[in-house]
């Protein structure tokens, strides 16, 4: 088990390494300054060599890569000449000094994801700290809907092999999966939120947290989160419902089942005592790879229903090329990506006993 993770972990950081190399470089080679982006159209020559020297604009593309990796490692490097990049200003992040080797400190931190270009003077950290939790409740919203819905409906299609009700809901379920959640976040906003507005009473547009109109204070409109829960979960939805549906069909095939049958058990034992958990396995699988891809995917949906989440924040990143907020919320992404493919595969062993950690 410890050598499994101890693998786990080391790949995990591979695939990080490799991520940040790739964003990088990929947005280091746009075109722009991005001195000139962090200072608009009242940068003079005197404030851009300032700012260039300060965040080490001006330095060649491989010492920049190498400042971003020592911003982003825990265990980073520090000069003490106040003129050099690495110098650790004070109030830059916390920072536990480990040791000292001649002008450079050698120093315990969290990892620097550096300073928005737009939302002056604020960190990165701080932006995704505020949006990340949006974005957290939409995804496990959308997932139990997922989870809860698909379940129940993949074991009424098993059940109803090749009947009507099996067929029905395989076609909606091939409906869901063809269908781009852009678009469902547009005609479910249009419908539910405008045609349907004076029944549903829900909004087209409108986040978690709204201040209300008298300026007083923010509330928490949970009724905002209906829709753009339902429409980011409409495909992983339909994946659970075929994957529960063909797993249980295979499960039931299985000479144990015949036994339980031979027995007397009724079908609701029989699903619940022994095959729904052997019959969970790849719904765990699926869940997991949607549930990640979610942080991911809730862009479009977040930005059409206007809920502040993280996927937002990366569309507004977008169109003002603020490229710090872009690079951290992509390795953000990337990490919660990890971690979650090495819990479900912990999760994943304890479904199967065949399975072991090695």
């Amino acid at each position: 088990m410890v050598n499994y993770l101890l693998n786990k972990i080391w790949y995990a950081l591979l695939t990080l390494f490799g991520v940040v190399t790739v964003i990088f470089f990929l947005f280091n080679v746009l075109p722009g300054d991005p001195a000139q982006m962090m200072l608009g159209q009242n940068e003079d020559s005197k404030q851009l060599a300032a700012v260039k020297a300060k965040y080490g604009f001006d330095k060649p593309i491989s010492t920049q890569y190498a400042y971003y990796l020592n911003d982003l490692s825990p265990v980073s490097f520090h000069s003490t000449n106040p003129e050099d990049y690495t110098f650790l200003r004070p109030g830059k992040y916390s920072a536990m000094t480990l040791f000292e080797v001649g002008k450079t400190n050698v120093v315990l931190k969290l990892p620097y994801l550096r300073e928005s270009f737009t939302k002056q003077g604020k960190e990165v950290s701080q932006v995704i700290a505020e949006t990340l939790p949006n974005t957290f409740v939409l995804a496990i919203s959308s997932i139990i809907i997922a989870i809860g819905v698909g379940i129940f409906l993949g074991i009424v299609s098993a059940l109803c092999k090749d009947q009507w009700l099996d067929k029905i809901i395989q076609v909606l379920s091939t409906l869901g999966m063809s269908v781009p959640s852009f678009f469902s976040a547009i005609l479910f906003a249009w419908f539910f939120g405008f045609v349907l507005h004076k029944y549903t009473h829900l909004e087209m547009t409108g986040s978690l947290y709204e201040m209300d109109d008298f300026g007083e204070g923010i509330h928490i409109k949970w009724k905002n989160l209906i829709l753009p829960s339902i429409v980011l979960g409409i495909r992983p939805l339909a994946v659970v419902i075929q994957l529960m549906r063909n797993s249980l069909l295979e499960v039931f095939n299985q000479d144990y089942i015949r036994t339980a049958r031979a027995k007397g058990l009724s079908e609701f034992q029989i699903i619940k005592k022994h095959a729904l958990k052997n019959a969970m396995n790849p719904v765990v699988t699926a869940i997991s790879g949607w549930f990640a891809s979610m942080l991911a995917g809730a862009v479009f949906v977040e930005y059409i229903f206007g809920w502040n989440g993280l996927g937002k924040e990366i569309v507004n990143a977008l169109n003002t090329l603020d490229l710090p907020v872009i690079m951290g919320s992509v390795l953000i992404i990337a990490t919660l990506f990890v971690i979650i493919n090495i819990f479900v595969d912990i999760i994943y062993a304890w479904l199967d006993p065949k399975i072991k950690l090695e």
